[in-house]
C-alpha cells in the first residue's frame, strides 16, 4: 500500500490552472448528458451578438466558438484564471473582468445579446440587468446533489452547502424573474474514477464538495475506495446537472 499512497500524495499536490483536467484523461469515465451545451450555445450565437462567457476558466470553451473577439467578454473569479485570462485573451481583444460579487457586475444595463454560464455562480436579478432585452441566458449547472455518495463517504458528517439547488427551484425564481423559459433539463450521470489517485486530485480541485480533504484525514476511507476499485475496476459517483435557456422579456 505504500507506494499507493506515496501516488496518492503526489496527486493532492499536484497543480490546477485553467478548468484543465486533462490530467484525468483515461482515468475517468463521465456519462454522456443528454443535451449538448456547445451545440445549444452555437445555435443560438450570430455573429453580430455581443457576448458574455460568466466564469470562462481559461477560455478554453469560449475560444472553441469563433466568436468576434471584439463582441466577447468574459468574467471571471479565481485569481489564477483572471491571470491567465489577461494572459490569453486579453491580447486577443477579449474583455476580461475579475467578478468579486454575483450581484455586481461590472457591466452597463442592456449591454449583451447572449450570455453563457458553464458551471458559474450567478445572480438572476443582476445577469436580467445586463442582458437586452429579448436576450438570452444559456447556462448548464452542477446541481446541488452532485457527488453526494461520495463526499459523504470520504467527509464524515458531510451536507452540501446547496442543497436545494435543482432546476425546478431554479427555474421558478427565472419565472419570478420575468423570464421565459424556453429550454429546461436535468439529469443524474455517473463519473467513473478508474483509480483512487484521479478521486483525490478531483476531490482537491472541487473542494466545496469535499471540504478541508487531505490523504491524511481520508486515508482510511481511501483504502476503501481502493479495494472497491480492486474488486470492481472503477469507484462511482453521481453527478447532477441541469440546463436552463431563458428569455429575457
Amino acid at each position: 500500500m505504500k507506494t499507493y499512497i506515496e501516488d496518492w500524495l503526489k496527486e493532492e499536490k499536484a497543480g490546477f490552472s485553467g478548468w484543465d483536467f486533462s490530467r484525468l484523461e483515461g482515468r475517468t469515465k463521465e456519462q454522456a448528458i443528454p443535451w449538448d451545451y456547445k451545440k445549444i450555445v452555437v445555435n443560438a450565437l450570430q455573429k453580430d451578438m455581443q457576448l458574455l462567457d460568466m466564469g470562462t476558466g481559461g477560455g478554453e470553451f469560449l475560444l472553441t466558438l469563433g466568436h468576434p473577439y471584439e463582441k466577447t467578454a468574459v468574467t471571471e473569479a479565481w485569481e489564477p484564471n483572471v491571470a491567465l485570462c489577461r494572459e490569453k485573451l486579453e491580447p486577443l481583444g477579449i474583455q476580461v473582468e475579475q467578478v468579486f460579487d454575483d450581484a455586481v457586475l461590472p457591466f452597463e444595463d442592456g449591454t449583451f445579446d447572449l450570455i453563457i454560464n458553464r458551471h458559474e455562480a450567478y445572480d438572476i436579478l443582476e445577469v436580467k440587468r445586463i442582458l437586452k432585452p429579448g436576450g438570452l441566458f444559456i447556462t448548464q449547472q452542477v446541481g446541488g446533489r452532485n457527488n453526494e455518495w461520495l463526499s459523504s463517504f470520504l467527509m464524515s458528517g458531510y451536507q452540501s452547502e446547496y442543497d436545494g439547488f435543482g432546476l425546478v427551484n431554479e427555474a421558478e425564481k427565472f419565472c419570478e424573474a420575468g423570464f421565459n423559459m424556453l429550454e429546461q433539463q436535468e439529469a443524474f450521470p455517473y463519473l467513473r474514477f478508474y483509480d483512487v489517485g484521479a478521486i483525490v486530485y478531483y476531490a482537491k480541485i472541487i473542494e466545496w464538495e469535499f471540504p478541508g480533504f487531505s490523504v491524511e484525514k481520508q486515508l482510511e476511507r481511501l483504502m476503501e475506495l481502493h479495494g472497491m476499485v480492486k474488486k470492481k475496476g472503477y469507484v462511482e459517483s453521481k453527478e447532477h446537472r441541469f440546463l436552463i435557456v431563458a428569455e429575457n422579456s
